[in-house]
């Protein structure tokens, strides 16, 4: 795990760009700060992507208010991204659309990638590749934002 973390970009503002959540409204991750943000850039496409995001919402499960976890999928499809949700019986993360495919571009990231802000809005480290967010390597790590 410790191969994938990148900490270079501590302390660096949460992007501001758009992504559009299940009822078609635009949000920024501005919306969410005041607590921790996990950000996990994904998509349907990418299988690593896939493999982790039952470890994202068992986190969601466990961290309920004390972290926002934001999936926000970069596909070139988002109408296949909320059948996925279905599928998979994701029941703690709400999916988020990102149909510029700006955060995978501006931040210059490899999917999948996942991103802790502190409650501030600001970067604490990005991990890149496949991660299991239920194990307790990753809860030490996520709890680096409280």
């Amino acid at each position: 795990m410790a191969d994938k973390l990148d900490r270079s970009h501590k302390g660096e503002a949460a992007p501001t760009l758009p992504f559009t959540d299940a009822a078609g409204k635009k949000r920024t991750l501005a919306d969410f700060r005041g607590k921790p943000v996990l950000l996990n850039l994904w998509a349907t496409w990418c299988a690593p992507c896939v493999k982790e995001m039952p470890t994202l919402d068992a986190l969601a499960a466990r961290e309920g208010e004390r972290l926002q976890v934001v999936t926000v999928s970069q596909d070139f499809e988002p109408a296949k991204v909320a059948p996925f949700f279905e599928k998979a019986q994701l029941h703690k993360l709400p999916p988020f659309v990102d149909s510029d495919l700006a955060f995978g571009t501006q931040l210059g990231v490899n999917l999948p990638a996942t991103i802790l802000y502190d409650s501030r809005g600001r970067e604490v480290w990005r991990m890149l590749g496949e991660n299991d967010w239920a194990s307790e390597a990753a809860a030490k790590l996520i709890a680096e934002a409280r």
